[in-house]
């Protein structure tokens, strides 16, 4: 009977003993919702429960991420009592992970570096040995006391042991170096299989779970991670003044999570999500003198950590982008993209819904997906400012271009089958029409230049008076008509003791609030067209103006 009560008290320690083990699992990546500063992740795990109170440890979620944000989706006979994320969970229940492959390629690149570190013992050994017989011969030679028979002997004993030992140490130079011919061939396929593997972080959720039903519990997983983030990015290509323009939408994803997304489903988004939603209230504003002060140590600080940080982002957006890959899937070409990608819209933000999966490395590079090709209709014209520099750009005109839902971004210009060079798209603005740098065209010559017989200065009693008269030289060397929208501008004045007058512009579009000259016309083929612009200013003669 005590026996029996024995046995059934050891076999309730076991039980409670193995209820208190934890369980591992490993979550996989199902899709990824990248932000502008952030990405949502969405990973599964299944894991098999007891009945009761469980502890579950899922490995494989990002090595950053923000706890507030973490949910976990069970069916409706498991309880979630608690989450909790770590970097740092050790445990002898938890299984290896590496695949029996690497295993097998790492164990015999430790045996082939012992067997290495043997055959150097042995030439070390042989040739300590060779060094202490070359030494015994020295002074037994000298202070032997043999006779001619018994040296002669003795000589031979060295030579043929010397021999011998060389002999050796050639052979175990041999064999060190076909090891470590070997020991190159594993690393490197251990380099390539590694490669291969999905990679895996370091980052663990470990969860409480109380189960009223023992079998496979399947867990939905969320959480947002600040260690991903996506810029668009466009390439506009048109074969001329007279065509459409072809514009690829364009992404440049990076992630650095710890994990690798592989066949998972793309989402990306214009939205924020950790920025903050508190509404700004006005306080009442109270007038003060302001006493000007050099910056302070923390103000200067400040300034050169933004502009650290700026010269870091050009510097990102410089290297060399890799592809990201799509997972094979129905024949699929850049021209089809848009069939794949579906755009949604609300007051706040954008979302493209990509149904191709791909695989994004957590790498830290930069990856390139594509979004949707569109067709935009354009209007050209040539746009020109001297008085800053004396080329004119192409611009193209995008009328309603609110309905592409286009987000400011960096992009490729490729003109009649040629890269040249990179614009700015800005669609945040008020006016109805979206202008589009293509780039400079050195075949429309500007020139802008003093007139010296139409420029000086006068004195007067208390009155500097100066007069500046420009000629803008314009050129039309292409063999079509140019539309050209020219600018530039004179100064204002809010002193009254500074005069400024509008002398000359050649009947320019004039702004005398912004104090800019307007001329848009169009020149002929191999035309040439003077404009004429003068003004003059007048004031205190004690006075320096920068003009």
């Amino acid at each position: 009977m005590k026996k029996k009560e024995a046995t059934s008290v050891l076999l309730l320690f076991c039980v409670f003993a193995l209820a208190q083990k934890p369980i591992f699992t490993t979550a996989k990546v199902k899709s990824a919702t990248v932000y502008f500063n952030a990405a949502e992740i969405s990973q599964t795990a299944a894991v098999t429960l007891p009945a009761g109170t469980t502890e579950i440890v899922i490995k494989n979620v990002a090595a950053s991420l923000n706890e507030s944000s973490i949910q976990i989706g069970a069916p409706s006979n498991v309880t979630v009592l608690s989450v909790q994320f770590t970097n740092n969970y050790i445990s002898e229940y938890e299984s290896d992970t590496r695949s029996p492959e690497l295993k097998r390629v790492r164990d015999s690149i430790s045996l082939v570096q012992k067997e290495i570190l043997k055959v150097q013992n042995i030439i070390n050994s042989e040739t300590k040995t060779i060094e202490l017989l070359d030494k015994n011969q020295q002074i037994s030679g000298v202070n032997s006391g043999l006779n001619v028979t018994e040296l002669i002997k003795m000589v031979d004993y060295y030579k043929n042991k010397q021999i011998e030992i060389a002999n050796n140490i050639n052979n175990l130079n041999e064999k060190e170096q076909k090891l470590n011919e070997l020991l190159y061939k594993l690393q490197n396929k251990l380099q390539i299989n590694e490669g291969k593997e999905e990679k895996t972080s370091s980052g663990k959720l470990i969860i409480q779970i109380m189960n009223t039903t023992a079998g496979v519990v399947p867990l939905d997983i969320s959480y947002l991670t600040n260690d991903a983030a996506w810029v668009p990015f466009y390439d506009l290509r048109s074969d001329g003044v007279s065509s459409s323009i072809n514009m690829m939408y364009k992404a440049q994803v990076i992630q650095n999570t710890g994990i690798d997304w592989k066949k998972v489903k793309l989402t990306l988004s214009s939205g924020l999500p950790n920025q903050n939603n508190q509404a700004p209230m006005l306080s009442s504003w109270f007038l003060r003198n302001y006493v000007p002060t050099n910056l302070g140590y923390n103000q200067k600080n400040r300034m050169n950590q933004l502009q650290s940080s700026s010269a870091a982002m050009r510097k990102t957006n410089d290297e060399v982008v890799e592809k990201a890959t799509p997972v094979p899937s129905p024949v699929m070409t850049e021209s089809s993209i848009s069939n794949y990608t579906t755009v949604e819209e609300n007051q706040l933000i954008v979302s493209f819904d990509i149904d191709i999966p791909y695989d994004i490395l957590s790498n830290g590079k930069i990856h390139s997906v594509s979004l949707k090709e569109i067709k935009l209709p354009a209007t050209y014209k040539y746009y020109a400012v001297p008085k800053a520099e004396n080329e004119a750009f192409l611009l193209a005109e995008i009328a309603d271009y609110s309905k592409y839902n286009l987000l400011r971004g960096e992009a490729n210009i490729i003109f009649e089958g040629m890269y040249v060079g990179k614009t700015f798209i800005e669609p945040n603005q008020t006016s109805d029409t979206l202008n589009l740098s293509m780039g400079r065209d050195k075949k429309v010559s500007i020139k802008r230049e003093k007139v010296a017989d139409k420029s000086g200065t006068k004195f007067f009693s208390s009155k500097k008076e100066q007069v500046f008269t420009y000629d803008i030289i314009v050129r039309n060397n292409k063999k079509e008509i140019v539309e050209l929208l020219l600018k530039d501008q004179y100064p204002l004045s809010t002193n009254k003791e500074i005069e400024v007058e509008l002398l000359q512009s050649d009947s320019a579009k004039v702004n005398t609030e912004t104090g800019i000259l307007t001329w848009q016309f169009d020149l002929k083929p191999s035309e040439t067209k003077k404009i004429r612009m003068s003004y003059k200013v007048r004031f205190p003669k004690d006075q320096s103006l920068n003009l």
